[in-house]
């Protein structure tokens, strides 16, 4: 965009009015103008030229003031200006061009264009000689055009600032909605997470009930019985997991239960046991201490995620939990006595996830294949 070219033109919509405003104004001064000629015709007033003069100059700057208003054009300011020179019938529309420019334009070019106009009326003074001191209407010329520049400049600062404010505003509003949507896509993620840790739980301990019936068709009934409740209740509550995480996702306000914590641990390692998994469990330290909510949530899922992975690929394995909390940290191991997996691979989704939870709260998470079997051990510190 050059220097002289309009910066915010507005529709045409909004400059009809105007235009029709003008053209009325510039029929009545015609009318107007006409009739003090034709009266002083018949007195034999010897400035009728003159006053033709003044007629035609104010004809012509009326009708080219619109299109000053619509482009806001620079070579059009200063034909005005060099009307005003001629004809103080021209005065109007060139002050009115000078303060558009100054509204639209850069300063340097309002600047310009406003001492060409107070040029034209200082000529205008000279050749056509006012009714007070020539001095007094070189300054009232200067005086109008400097206001009408620091008019016109404080309407476009004006403009401006409102102009920042409005696309501050909009970016504040789009900056806002995006931190929301990020809030809302984390938190999912992590319902997300803690549903797939909770949910392959229930689903292994559920396997591994069903395969325990399987082989033992010829246990006594009331064992039976008691398994075949523990799968039920199980499946009920698997179910319900899933369909409280396709709420979630959905967008619904249904939230998570408490996090787990340490004293929940042994249940954990009850329920492990109720499905014929041989686990043994030893937890030291201060028992009344509990760590914040995510450092003993993600003990927990340690532990959960050693007792599903033992179950998965070493059934029948004898599982130790360790638990050992300190005033400087939390240790959980969990560590199968089972044979050692047929090859390494890619990690598990659930062994990632829990590698990034602990990771997150500066800790460190090992795991993998000993002489003895396989070994889980996160090491999270208490803070």
């Amino acid at each position: 965009m050059t220097s002289d070219e309009p910066r915010d033109c507005p529709p045409d919509q909004a400059v009809r009015p105007r235009r029709r405003a003008i053209v009325v104004a510039m029929v009545l001064l015609g009318v107007l103008t006409l009739s003090t000629v034709l009266s002083r015709q018949a007195s034999g007033s010897a400035a009728l030229p003159l006053e033709l003069l003044d007629l035609a100059v104010a004809v012509v700057s009326l009708a080219l003031l619109p299109l000053m208003w619509a482009r806001r054009s620079v070579p059009l300011a200063l034909v005005l200006a060099a009307l005003a020179a001629v004809s103080p019938g021209a005065t109007p529309a060139a002050t009115s061009a000078v303060l558009q420019i100054a509204r639209w334009s850069p300063l340097r070019t309002a600047v310009l264009v406003a001492a060409a106009s107070t040029a034209a009326h200082a000529v205008q003074g000279l050749w056509r000689p006012p009714s007070f001191p020539l001095g007094w209407w070189l300054l009232c010329d200067v005086a109008v055009h400097a206001a009408l520049l620091g008019w016109g400049a404080y309407l476009q600062a004006r403009s401006q600032l409102l102009a920042d404010l409005r696309a501050r505003a909009r970016r504040a509003e789009a900056d806002r909605e995006q931190a929301l949507e990020a809030a809302r896509s984390g938190e999912r993620n992590r319902i997300a997470a803690e549903m797939h840790d909770a949910l392959g739980h229930r689903l292994s301990l559920l396997a591994a009930t069903a395969g325990a019936v399987e082989y033992r068709p010829d246990a006594p009934p009331e064992q039976l019985a008691l398994a075949a409740g523990r799968v039920r209740t199980g499946a009920a509550e698997a179910l319900e997991d899933l369909r409280q995480l396709v709420r979630l996702l959905r967008g619904g306000s249904d939230r998570l239960a408490p996090p787990p914590t340490l004293r929940d641990i042994p249940g954990l390692v009850d329920a492990a046991r109720s499905v014929g998994t041989g686990v043994t469990l030893d937890q030291s330290g201060d028992h009344d201490a509990e760590p914040s909510p995510p450092v003993a949530a993600a003990a927990y899922r340690v532990v959960q995620e050693g007792l599903t992975n033992a179950r998965r690929h070493a059934p029948g394995a004898t599982v130790r939990v360790t638990v050992t909390t300190s005033p400087d940290e939390v240790r959980v191991l969990v560590a199968d006595d089972g044979p050692a997996r047929a090859a390494d691979g890619e990690p598990g989704t659930g062994l990632v996830g829990l590698r990034e939870r602990v990771e997150l709260l500066d800790g460190t998470l090992d795991a993998g294949r000993s002489p003895a079997g396989f070994t889980l051990e996160a090491r999270i510190p208490w803070a």
